[in-house]
């Protein structure tokens, strides 16, 4: 192999990496078309002048099976050799698919935009039990850890056995009121 040319191995070991992306159920020996288009933007095939990523929609359209929604990775080199020219215009056919190949060689899935926890000091000013005040502040123990419903006092004592006569022992109280 002459020096600087990328194998088809390498190639085919991130065309694995992101057949599988985001599908529990993939092998990696296929690739979807969202897959697709995201390694053309992760790997700056798409480059917005000479390749969009309609072009690359277009181009996953044209290779795969007319029923077919995947691509094997035979239509996927199919695929790179018909964007290689638009890429890089003016080089050779050969050398713009070796250019192809460099800029996927090694290349993983990005994870862009991933909910992270937030740990912002608003949201830790407002969940912070020590500095609660009022009513608030009784239902936290001095840990910060919250009591549940004994820590409020408007619970309303349902221990009497008749609707009338609610809490226990008050029944001799209200016969001599009356």
């Amino acid at each position: 192999m002459a020096e600087g040319l990328v194998s088809v191995a390498e190639v085919e070991t991130a065309f694995k990496k992101f057949a599988i992306h985001g599908d529990t159920k993939a092998t990696g020996k296929e690739m979807n078309g969202k897959n697709f288009a995201k390694l053309c933007k992760d790997c700056r095939i798409i480059d917005g002048k000479n390749v969009t990523a309609i072009d690359v929609d277009i181009i996953f359209s044209k290779v795969k099976a007319k029923t077919a929604r995947v691509i094997t990775f035979e239509q996927f080199n199919q695929a790179l050799s018909e964007l290689a020219p638009k890429r890089f215009k003016g080089k050779a056919q050969e050398e713009a698919v070796q250019h192809l190949y460099s800029l996927i060689k090694g290349k993983e899935p990005a994870n862009v935009g991933i909910t992270k926890v937030a740990k912002v000091a608003a949201v830790d000013r407002l969940t912070d039990t020590t500095k609660f005040t009022g009513a608030h502040k009784e239902r936290f123990d001095e840990s910060g850890k919250g009591k549940g419903k004994a820590g409020r006092e408007d619970i309303p004592d349902a221990s009497g056995y008749v609707s009338a006569y609610k809490g226990k022992g008050t029944y001799e109280e209200k016969v001599k009121e009356a």
